[in-house]
């Protein structure tokens, strides 16, 4: 079992893209910000802050991604994009969307924030699983 280093960059950058878009003015952003009570100019002076830790957490998720994917590939003998796919749905559901799941549930958040963060990281952990199985 190997890292696709390549194939895990370019998994990164994905993930760098899908975050910028998700959260944007054009795609969930507006209704994040009002759920989440943070206005667009707090929201920008704490992305300066914050993409620190956005690239940090969206590269450890690529490699723990790639290292999955190639683990689930050497054990099944199939290098597929479908096998890439469900470890990162398989990864979703029992790392990202449970834990979101409760905590959200626990400190009393919209289900709608909910839905919306979840979802972010299931595209997220989707898209990046896309670009690993096919550069792989």
């Amino acid at each position: 079992m190997g890292i696709n280093w390549l194939a895990t960059v370019l998994a990164f950058v994905a993930g760098m893209v899908v975050a910028y878009a998700w959260y944007s003015k054009y795609g969930f952003g507006i209704v994040w910000w009002k759920l989440t009570g943070i206005t667009p100019e707090q929201s920008k002076q704490a992305s300066r802050r914050n993409v620190v830790q956005l690239a940090v957490a969206n590269g450890v998720t690529a490699i723990g991604l790639a290292a999955g994917i190639g683990i689930a590939s050497a054990a099944t003998d199939n290098d597929s994009v479908w096998l890439a796919l469900l470890v990162g749905l398989v990864a979703w559901v029992a790392f990202s969307a449970s834990t979101l799941l409760q905590h959200n549930a626990f400190e009393l958040k919209p289900p709608k924030l909910t839905v919306i963060n979840s979802g972010y990281q299931l595209v997220l952990f989707l898209g990046m699983a896309l670009v690993i199985g096919v550069a792989s």
